[in-house]
């Protein structure tokens, strides 16, 4: 378990309420409390983000609030936020970057879900965003999403212009063709078709590894680590990301109904690879616990107190939706 007193420091170092640290120091007994904690501020600030508006326009915020604050685990920002802690950085700084990364991960699931892609009715317990408004408006949210995540990183005041364009440099390249959408280019063509286990790593390194990775290196960048660290960090997400997907693929067969709100499992009726699939719960279990190892390896490589993001890393392979 990760140092409390420390944290704490930390967060009082970057200027935080002493009302918050006080929270932070005595409620947070365990990375479950922390993960609520996180949650609920980056939920807050995606409200402050993306408030409701009136106008001819409305319908398209009130399907951006009805995805992006419709649940989640909220992974990625969180994983920036840890990051950064871990590193000294300014955590008030990476807060709005680390919920443009939600908020690119929101325009990316409406997306998935269309009829075109995994053809999807339910997301987290309650009809896809196509299903409960429609499908035009669905893609069109999606792309508001995508484009008003990066100019939350341009108008950031509190960024130097350097680290802006570091973090939109990374943003466009792990959620874009050599990332993200680039992997889910592959996934829709895996369908129906029989893939073998390394293609399967490289697709999911962009679908799912490449938005967790840019994750860490938001907080890395905040941070202003080293080349030698951020390769560190980059080596740590992709295991981890592999790690996530594989029980991801797990938790689709064991877990449909607490994980989408639905016995229906896409990948299955779409006829698509997945690492359960290719080998077995059992052997996709022991391939996510590989990873996971080689991620922890990578990450005791740095010169900082890492059992925060351990500890978070540990929950997010050994969730249960």
């Amino acid at each position: 378990m990760f140092k409390l007193t420390a944290l704490t420091e930390r967060l009082q170092a970057n200027n935080l309420s002493s009302r918050y640290c006080k929270i932070m120091s005595s409620t947070m007994t365990d990375i479950t409390q922390y993960i609520e904690l996180q949650s609920k501020r980056v939920e807050q600030h995606l409200n402050t983000l993306v408030p409701t508006q009136e106008g001819p326009n409305k319908i398209l915020f009130d399907a951006a609030r009805y995805s992006l604050l419709g649940g989640g685990k909220r992974i990625r920002p969180i994983l920036a936020l840890a990051i950064t802690e871990m590193l000294q950085g300014n955590v008030h700084q990476v807060l709005t970057p680390a919920c443009a990364l939600e908020i690119i991960h929101t325009y990316s699931l409406i997306h998935d879900d269309l009829p075109a892609m995994d053809n999807d009715d339910f997301r987290r317990g309650k009809p896809s965003l196509h299903k409960h408004f429609t499908e035009g408006i669905a893609i069109l949210t999606g792309d508001y999403l995508l484009t008003y995540a990066i100019d939350l990183l341009v108008n950031e005041n509190s960024l130097e212009p350097s680290v802006k364009l570091q973090l939109i440099s990374t943003l466009v390249r792990q959620s874009g063709s050599q990332g993200m959408i680039g992997g889910q280019v592959m996934d829709l063509c895996s369908s129906e078709k029989a893939i073998c286990l390394e293609t399967l790593k490289n697709l999911h390194l962009q679908k799912t590894a490449a938005l967790l990775t840019a994750a860490i290196e938001f907080g890395a960048i905040i941070s202003k680590a080293s080349a030698h660290q951020m390769n560190l960090l980059r080596q740590f997400g992709e295991n981890i990301g592999l790690a996530f997907q594989i029980i991801d693929d797990i938790l689709d067969v064991t877990s449909s109904f607490a994980k989408r709100g639905s016995d229906s499992i896409s990948d299955q009726k779409n006829l698509k690879t997945t690492y359960v699939s290719l080998l077995g719960v059992q052997k996709a279990k022991d391939k996510a616990d590989y990873h996971f190892q080689e991620a922890i390896q990578y990450l005791k490589q740095l010169p900082y107190e890492t059992s925060l993001v351990e500890n978070l890393a540990n929950y997010m392979i050994n969730r249960k939706h």
